[in-house]
């Protein structure tokens, strides 16, 4: 069975066999996908984090096959029911659909309307009819009008119903059905009479019919959220005259009095079966891959924020911005503690601007403030220009950050835990002032649906959502790797190989005994055993290690290797580290062995050139246009600066500085046809975009890249 597993997953993925294979090993092993990906490229075949999750994800639906496939050969030989021939097409069934198609006829049912008809003794009336060679089946009904059958039109209606489940349970006529709603489905949907104006947002779907299968992830999650709050009522068609027709000519041999009666049970087989039946087939199978689309779009989107740059360890004043309530300020040292926080009111209605200034000088000079971090909500413009017209004693980078989410976090747990003595106020703005500084180690402590980057995201499955969105904040926390010195517990959670109770052990570890001055430190840590050193070491750093590799991503099991390297070339491995030149004469072929390949050696020696790099690259300034500041500023033809907040299937959002977002559809993304907006436009990107229209009752407003020269953000 498992290598019967290991060749249909190669078939599907396009992957070679042996790679499945040892991929699955390594899995079964306890290896997690960063770790395996990363360490383990001789293995594997250099497979990366997508392919290596596509193999564990067709293993598992292989598995729940297996076990559905037990499932209904127990059930069959319960009955008495289970031929050779029987279990030989289930054994070779892996198809999902087909395999429902056999059991069927065999499924535990609730009493039917064939059911009923069987236990009044009409089935042998059935088989005849069904033979269709009587000329006259009323004679032939009267003989079972007797005890519950009161009539012959009764016995004929039972016989009927007999044959209509036999027919809908046919697997042809299934597949015939099918076939129609998978070439001509249509989705159908009508704003349910007397709701027009509750249903408003649903406009565009009042009176919509659209082929099912050219229907968009996005078009048919809203089309089924209106029909989830009673506001659409939305069906599937197909072509049931031609379906119909050949279904009749399937069963009707004939052109006699039974076949008329075969014509009436293939009918109702199909009106009330059969059909029914596919129509909810296709639209769980629509809405399942409709939900497919909106999470990939949601965890390449969350990926993106998750590797947005970081400004690095710097003293950051974060500001949550107000009007009336006023601005909550807080002071955070390089590493994100928070040293000071205090209200000021610079806006109306109360206005103390001198006073803010004060506060501000203040605090720049006693907490040696490098940067300021602006809230992107309420006031956000504002106080970014009273900032900006002050003089302060220091220089200092004013950057506007996205607050989504941060009045989650603030009132999260985790929140409470790090600051139990604060109000939500000063964890919002301490939140704020993180996200400048290191948007990755901020961001994993609020729920990904809460960081506004998904696409209907409550409307698909969350349970594949959640999955989805942790593999994807798993691969991008071990991509960039964690300080041990300074990582929360909750960070630390998603560093290969650890989970809840190993993270918090490390944070305990390191209150009770200071900082780890080495990885191996690590096997002090209560709990921490060989197999999770192993998986999370790599992506572990300790920036002022005796060891300089512990600062790097190369794994403790390679650093033999670098040791032999700086041994051959009689210096220290600090010193090939930091001398270029020293590097170049490294033949890296002359450090193969059977363990330990190209791939391995490649990462090494990029490794040893940048150590400690960070995948996401420097920060860069931005500046929403001055003279815009809502919606009634923007005019037609107009070209502004403006940052992309959320990508979807259809276009990109961009943020432009004002309360309402704009919209590049995706027509209007370049010249050339696209299909996927992630190949244009990128979460944070800078861009500079041209106002299509807008439309100031409905607060959209439409916007283009075409036609529109960038700048070198």
């Amino acid at each position: 069975m498992i290598q019967l597993f290991h060749r249909m997953i190669s078939d599907t993925l396009g992957i070679s066999e042996r790679q499945v294979n040892q991929t699955l090993e390594l899995l079964n092993n306890g290896a997690t996908i960063p770790f395996i990906s990363r360490y383990r490229k001789e293995v594997t075949g250099g497979l990366d984090e997508v392919q290596i999750e596509a193999i564990q994800t067709q293993y598992e639906k292989l598995n729940e096959t297996a076990k559905r496939k037990e499932t209904i050969l127990s059930t069959i030989q319960e009955q008495g029911k289970l031929t050779d021939e029987l279990r030989k097409r289930i054994d070779e069934t892996w198809e999902n659909t087909t395999l429902e198609d056999i059991y069927l006829p065999y499924k535990p049912k609730r009493k039917t309307r064939a059911e009923a008809a069987r236990q009044k003794g009409l089935e042998p009336l059935a088989d005849l009819l069904r033979l269709q060679q009587e000329d006259n089946p009323e004679a032939c009904a009267s003989a079972f009008v007797k005890g519950d059958v009161k009539s012959v039109e009764e016995a004929l209606q039972g016989a009927r119903d007999i044959m209509a489940e036999r027919i809908s349970e046919d697997s042809e006529v299934r597949k015939c059905a099918r076939y129609s709603f998978d070439h001509w489905g249509t989705l159908n949907a009508k704003v349910i009479n007397g709701k027009e104006e509750e249903a408003a947002k649903y406009r565009d779907y009042f009176d919509c019919h659209e082929p099912l299968k050219k229907c968009s992830s996005h078009r048919l999650l809203a089309i089924r959220r209106g029909e989830t709050e009673g506001l659409l009522r939305v069906s599937i068609t197909s072509d049931d005259e031609n379906t119909l027709e050949r279904l009749q000519r399937r069963f009707q041999r004939h052109r006699n009095a039974c076949s008329q009666h075969i014509g009436l049970a293939v009918e109702d087989a199909y009106k009330r079966l059969v059909r029914p039946a596919i129509e909810t087939e296709f639209a769980n199978q629509s809405k399942e891959r409709a939900d497919e689309e909106a999470i990939r779009v949601f965890a390449e989107n969350l990926r993106q924020l998750l590797l947005a740059p970081p400004l690095g360890q710097k003293r950051v004043m974060g500001i949550d911005p107000g009007f009336r309530t006023g601005c909550k300020v807080v002071c955070l040292d390089a590493q994100g503690n928070l040293l000071h926080n205090e209200n000021i009111y610079p806006h109306p209605p109360v206005n103390k601007g001198k006073e803010a200034f004060s506060k501000l000088q203040k605090m720049m000079e006693a907490y040696k403030i490098d940067a300021i971090a602006i809230g992107n909500g309420t006031a956000s413009r504002e106080t970014e220009d009273f900032l900006k017209r002050q003089s302060f004693n220091r220089e200092v980078q004013v950057f506007i950050v996205s607050e989504q989410g941060a009045s989650i976090y603030s009132a999260s747990k985790i929140a409470r835990d790090e600051f139990p003595e604060y109000d939500v106020t000063v964890r919002g703005a301490v939140s704020i002032g993180r996200r400048l500084m290191d948007p990755l180690a901020e961001l994993v402590k609020i729920d990904p649906k809460s960081i506004g980057v998904g696409q209907y995201q409550h409307d698909v499955d969350q349970t594949k959502l959640k999955k989805s969105l942790d593999q994807t904040v798993e691969n991008c926390v071990n991509l960039v790797g964690v300080n041990l010195n300074t990582a929360s517990s909750h960070l630390l959670t998603y560093i290969s190989g650890l989970g809840p109770q190993l993270a918090q052990n490390i944070v305990n570890y390191r209150a009770e005994n200071g900082a780890f001055t080495s990885r191996k430190e690590l096997m002090k840590v209560p709990r921490m055993g060989a197999k999770a050193f192993e998986q999370c070491a790599g992506f572990l750093r300790i920036p002022d290690a005796k060891n300089p590799l512990d600062n790097t991503a190369v794994h403790p099991e390679s650093y033999c290797i670098v040791e032999q390297m700086a041994k051959d070339l009689e210096c220290s491995v600090a010193e090939l580290i930091s001398n270029k030149e020293l590097r170049l004469k490294i033949n890296p072929e002359r450090y193969l062995s059977p363990t330990v390949g190209m791939p391995t050696l490649k990462d090494i020696l990029q490794e040893l050139d940048k150590p400690g790099r960070d995948p996401r690259g420097p920060i860069k300034m931005f500046e929403f246009d001055r003279n815009v500041r809502t919606i009634n500023d923007l005019r037609e033809g107009m070209e502004l600066p403006g940052i992309v907040g959320n990508i979807t299937n259809f276009g990109a959002f961009v943020d432009i500085g004002i309360k309402e977002n704009g919209l590049i559809h995706l027509s209007q993304l370049a010249e050339r046809f696209i299909s996927d907006p992630n190949k244009v436009v990128s979460i944070h990107q800078h861009l500079r975009v041209k106002v299509l229209s807008i439309d100031i009752a409905r607060k959209r407003i439409q916007l283009t890249l075409i036609g529109v020269e960038q700048e070198r953000y």
